[in-house]
């Protein structure tokens, strides 16, 4: 068993660091509101730390779930930051969904201090991270990624390494396109279904056994219909996580026109006042245009 320190601990990082304690690991977290992360170890047990590099100190793996690039930075980098409480050899594993550039400008940090760096974002949504489900795409060396994978195994359904730092960025982009892809197309499915006087739970009964079939109907199609919204990951995350998926697209020369068109819907969905529902909401907008 390992001593780890968890930094983040929203509905992602909240369970994810319970997985690691129930795992038998030896667990110490951090959280910018001091009050979860007391709240955390009164429910779960285990230690808390005042700033990063207080929980970081003396442990062989530091997690990190936070908010985005420059949250990431602040947790990593200063006096109070977890590097700087980190001793050699010890290992980072980031699993905010970031920049692929901020990634590869904290692992040349890391490794620079003798530190080993994991870009490790997650794929599930917050019933993955509670159930211990998670997809887990990483970017880093070989030896890091075998270090620290047994640790991830505590919250990871499959864990694979698949580049150098910031590939599992590049990963987690790709996800993101397809899942804005699906549900844009799921949800113009049922605005039709409604328009046209079909039962949409018999509908889906259906489409869902053949090739329309995904992950998106078979858990969302169902409050999608009943106008239901608050069930994962929000809209206002989805577009934080569109953006660096555009700004990659400019930056290797990518061409994602659907990708784009669907950012100015969740922008709508904005608009609307849903910032907070979840990205199966683009139904929303289309029922209300």
């Amino acid at each position: 068993m390992a001593k780890v320190a968890f930094l983040g601990l929203g509905v992602m990082g909240g369970p994810m660091a319970r997985h690691l304690a129930t795992a038998g690991h030896v667990v110490t977290v951090y959280n910018r509101t001091t009050a979860k992360a007391k709240a955390w170890v009164a429910e779960n047990g285990h230690h808390f730390a005042a700033t990063p590099a207080e929980a970081a100190r003396g442990q062989d793996f530091v997690m990190a779930c936070v908010g985005n690039d420059d949250d990431l930075r602040q947790v990593c980098t200063g006096p109070d930051g977890a590097f700087a409480g980190m001793a050699a050899g010890a290992i980072f594993v980031d699993h905010t969904t970031v920049s692929a550039s901020v990634s590869r400008e904290l692992a040349a940090m890391a490794d620079a201090a003798g530190l080993g760096y994991l870009d490790a974002p997650v794929s599930g949504g917050q019933a993955g991270a509670e159930n211990g489900v998670l997809s887990i795409m990483c970017g880093g060396t070989p030896a890091v990624f075998d270090a620290a994978a047994p640790i991830m195994a505590a919250y990871g359904r499959i864990c694979r390494l698949l580049g150098p730092s910031g590939a599992g960025q590049l990963a987690k982009m790709c996800n993101q396109i397809a899942i804005a892809g699906v549900v844009q197309g799921l949800a113009e499915s049922l605005h039709f279904a409604q328009k046209a006087g079909l039962d949409t739970a018999a509908l889906v009964e259906v489409i869902s056994q053949g090739a329309a079939g995904s992950w998106q109907m078979t858990n969302r199609s169902a409050t999608m219909a009943e106008g239901a919204y608050d069930f994962g990951f929000a809209v206002d995350w989805m577009r934080k996580d569109l953006g660096i998926v555009l700004q990659a697209a400019d930056e290797t020369g990518a061409s994602l026109p659907l990708t784009a068109l669907v950012d100015q819907f969740y922008k709508d969905v904005q608009k609307m006042g849903g910032g907070r529902w979840d990205t199966s909401a683009l139904l929303a907008r289309l029922n209300q245009f």
